[in-house]
């Protein structure tokens, strides 16, 4: 288990005279966590019990062992941030869960146990997008950041160009058709032999490689501009892989990385830019564990600086899956009233705006 660094701050945001605190769970995929969030910036604990280590072994995510291990974790985990948070479930305000998308085993632990809580305790309950709290997990940090603005989420099951109108108010301007970038990741790491988890890996060893060096197609989706295909990328390394192999070539892994890595980074940062010009927003934002690489997010940092736009991104602790994000969504869902009823279920292929 391991306890990330706290972020806080000292005045209450949205304009809000009371104090709103939540007890937010995050169970969607192969990481346990919980934290306790209050008026939706101020993190006061944000717990992770991370399952890497052994799926590992697997090269990459095994559901049935991800749930096992949830129901193993979250109780600890839960009674952890509500330790370090130095408050006791009488002082929070309501129980928020990630119910969808996600791993639909992985996600029925959290739910069950939110369900629990909230009934128990007699605490309102919120079921998150989990897409929704990736956005949100740019408030944590930008407490002047707020709505109209463009989020591109970039994990291993989403790659989203999402207009955030308002909080809780999303309009879609694109989407994968196949694989999503961090998917994509994993599965060429999986190729030139790198292991999983594949983006840290291939952001690792692309630094002593040539980003130049792989002719690598960046693929556009006829008549939808601003939707992503990946699958083709993913397709032209394998061929390049088994084309050297034929000739009797040695391959450079380093820049075979390096060049895959920088085709995902002109593809992220043309759609990015191109949808920002069409929506007309000036503030540009990403999220989502692909934002943690510092190669793909510093092409786009300089590419907003050089087109006029601000730039925002979360720390990488608040990239990958955490409960601190699911916090800050259910937070403005609070807000509007939103609330979920003991019908709430896990809903592993939940699209952004649904409930």
């Amino acid at each position: 288990m391991e306890q990330k660094t706290l972020h806080r701050q000292e005045q209450s945001e949205g304009g809000q005279d009371q104090a709103v605190t939540i007890l937010a769970i995050e169970s969607s995929c192969d990481e346990t966590a919980a934290a306790v969030v209050r008026n939706g910036r101020e993190v006061l604990s944000n717990v992770i019990s991370s399952q890497i280590e052994l799926h590992k072994l697997y090269g990459g995510v095994v559901p049935e062992i991800a749930s096992r291990k949830h129901i193993e974790k979250i109780n600890p985990v839960i009674e952890e941030a509500l330790c370090r948070s130095e408050l006791r479930l009488e002082d929070i305000d309501a129980i928020a869960v990630t119910y969808g998308p996600g791993l639909v085993g992985a996600l029925l632990v959290g739910v069950a146990e939110a369900k629990a809580i909230a009934f128990a305790s007699k605490k309102p309950l919120i079921g998150v997008h989990h897409i929704e709290g990736h956005i949100a997990a740019n408030f944590i940090e930008h407490r002047e950041l707020e709505p109209p603005f463009l989020c591109l989420v970039v994990s291993g099951g989403h790659t989203h160009l999402v207009l955030v109108r308002d909080y809780g108010v999303f309009d879609i301007l694109g989407r994968t058709r196949d694989d999503a970038a961090g998917e994509a990741f994993d599965k060429v790491a999986r190729a030139i032999g790198l292991g999983y988890p594949g983006g840290p890996k291939i952001e690792q060893i692309a630094r002593n490689g040539n980003p130049q060096a792989v002719l690598l197609p960046r693929a556009k989706v006829n008549g939808h501009p601003h939707d992503f295909s990946f699958s083709g990328l993913k397709s032209a390394v394998l061929n390049y892989i088994n084309s050297e192999k034929m000739k009797g070539r040695e391959i450079c892994r380093e820049d075979l990385a390096a060049s895959f890595q920088q085709a995902v980074a002109d593809v992220l940062t043309h759609h990015l830019l191109d949808a920002a010009e069409t929506v007309s927003v000036s503030k540009l934002a990403i999220a989502g564990g692909v934002a943690s690489n510092q190669m793909i997010r510093g092409q786009i940092e300089r590419a907003c600086e050089e087109h006029g736009y601000q730039f925002y991104f979360p720390s990488p602790i608040y990239c990958t899956d955490n409960a601190a994000m699911i916090g800050a969504a259910a937070y403005y869902d609070y807000q509007r009233g939103v609330r979920s009823d003991w019908t709430l279920n896990a809903v592993p292929s939940l699209k952004l705006g649904e409930r």
